[in-house]
């Protein structure tokens, strides 16, 4: 085998463990995600697998990058053509409720970000912080996009982007448990309602 083909298939099977990786700590959490565990999954030695990523939180941060690249793509990407503010704003609602309406397909367990805050919000170190540094920047970027709404008048001047964010993103977390925990159909369109109260334009 060539040295070019050596490195490509090294990438296709550090993607394959980091797809079941992915899977994986979905429904069992990123602690959940062992070296034997993945090895046993895709027909490894534990050698093999540990040569790709050499720790167990290596392999971790991997599987929260990924799903942060899956994330990005679901809810984020099919917003982000929309005009900046409330547009674009409801946009990203209505991508994430979509996203959690069918995410036993995208992810086996949930929303991944959802089962991974709950594991580590009591914890410390680098997994730790970088689930809190996405959620964080995710939480920004809703704020953004009401604070520019209620700079173009979109908003009711007295809106709070930042409290508006904060509420969305709890908003988010109980139509993921209503989905999950209790298999409620219903939960999406209640979410849908809650957000016309929620993202109310401002009177004209």
């Amino acid at each position: 085998m060539s040295p070019r083909n050596s490195r490509a298939e090294a990438r296709r099977t550090r993607e394959r463990i980091i797809e079941r990786g992915v899977a994986i700590a979905s429904v069992e959490g990123l602690e959940g995600l062992t070296i034997g565990r993945l090895a046993a999954d895709i027909g490894m030695s534990k050698a093999g697998v540990l040569g790709h990523f050499g720790t167990k939180e290596a392999l971790q941060l991997a599987a929260l990058e990924r799903a942060s690249q899956v994330f990005t793509r679901a809810v984020w990407e099919p917003a982000a053509g929309a005009a900046p503010g409330l547009v674009r704003l409801r946009a990203i609602c209505e991508a994430w409720t979509g996203y959690l309406e069918r995410e036993r397909t995208t992810f086996p367990g949930g929303c991944f970000f959802v089962t991974t805050a709950v594991e580590f919000d009591a914890r410390g170190g680098p997994v730790r912080d970088a689930v809190a540094g996405l959620m964080l920047l995710w939480r920004r970027r809703l704020a953004a996009e009401a604070r520019t709404a209620v700079a173009v008048g979109e908003l009711p001047p007295d809106a709070d982007p930042e409290q508006l964010a904060f509420e969305l993103i709890g908003l988010y977390m109980g139509l993921n448990q209503a989905v999950q925990l209790f298999g409620d159909t219903s939960a999406p369109e209640r979410t849908r309602r809650a957000l016309d109260r929620l993202l109310a334009p401002s009177p004209r």
